[in-house]
């Protein structure tokens, strides 16, 4: 493995010997352990929460068994290719959008950064993701704090020394400075790279809404609505940029998450996109994600939270 990892004992086991059981910095390394929130966990079969599916920014009422399914053929995918597969326990303050488990934190090879997400329901999530991860073994760096706003999905690693952030919405000036300033000392260069307005300050969009790594030279993109300079530091460090189908971005066509070794995860609806990879030598493999990704605007990336990779 790259980097400097920490090292765990496995406690559970007498006598065994120490073993990685967390790191970051890569995006695309084979997919070893994961933090999942199924729409169970996110409390989608209570009628109180999925109430509030509107202001949450929801196209419909959700559908919790149908959630549930889809989010059992995700966690099917993630252990066909050898992912350990985490549920997060439930807990009262957690809100529908909490199955995009991605978003709360960022884990690093030095431990776990707690986000404080920019949209107001979420910001519990953070905590919530520390104390279970502390009973998985993974310690916590640090945490974004007010009036700094932060979320992971607008933070991609570009090598691992280079972290990339999306300014927009949901992660402000204050939230990069910080995590600048967090991850110097580490000897990690953080970079910022501007959104656009799109949809409005109420819209989820995010860097990984309009890029996803897919390998250590490939990016699949939503090119149109990039800023040139995002566009122009990935050419230069030698990124081949594969473009979506536009009648696939409101399925989130770009939306997918590497699994390693040429393996990605798609939503079943992008059949057009999904060819584009599959004719450029990547493994697709799918699910259908109607109701669990397009319904909140979620898809494989923002369902998932690596926390460990070859």
């Amino acid at each position: 493995m790259a980097g400097s990892f920490e090292k765990l004992v496995v406690d559970a086991i007498p006598g065994t010997a120490t073993e990685t059981r967390f790191n970051g910095h890569s995006m695309v390394g084979p997919l070893k352990r994961v933090l999942v929130c199924s729409p169970r966990t996110a409390c989608w079969h209570q009628p109180e929460r999925a109430a509030r599916w509107r202001e949450l920014g929801f196209v419909r009422p959700p559908d919790f068994q149908t959630a549930q399914a889809q989010h059992d053929a995700l966690c099917r995918e993630l252990e066909a290719c050898g992912s350990e597969v985490e549920d997060i326990p439930p807990a009262m303050e957690l809100s529908l959008d909490a199955v995009y488990a991605h978003d709360a934190s960022l884990p690093t090879d030095f431990g776990l950064i707690l986000m404080r997400p920019g949209k107001s329901n979420r910001v519990p999530e953070g905590k919530h993701h520390g104390s279970f991860c502390q009973i998985l073994g993974i310690p916590m760096l640090a945490k974004i704090t007010a009036p700094a706003t932060a979320e992971a999905g607008d933070m991609l690693w570009l090598d691992a020394k280079t972290l990339l952030i999306g300014r927009g919405y949901r992660t402000n000036a204050q939230g990069l400075q910080q995590m600048r300033a967090l991850l110097k000392s580490k000897g990690v260069e953080v970079l910022s790279a501007p959104l656009p307005h799109g949809a409005g300050p109420s819209a989820c969009l995010h860097l990984m809404s309009l890029i996803s790594l897919l390998d250590e030279r490939t990016a699949l993109v939503d090119l149109s609505w990039l800023a040139v300079e995002t566009v122009e530091l990935l050419r230069e460090r030698g990124y081949n940029l594969i473009e979506i189908d536009y009648a696939e971005r409101e399925t989130l066509a770009c939306n997918v998450l590497s699994l390693g070794e040429k393996r990605l995860l798609a939503l079943e609806e992008n059949a057009k996109t999904n060819q584009k990879l599959r004719s450029a030598g990547f493994d697709v493999r799918t699910f259908p994600g109607s109701e669990l990704c397009i319904n909140g605007s979620g898809g494989p990336t923002c369902l998932t939270r690596p926390l460990l990779r070859e």
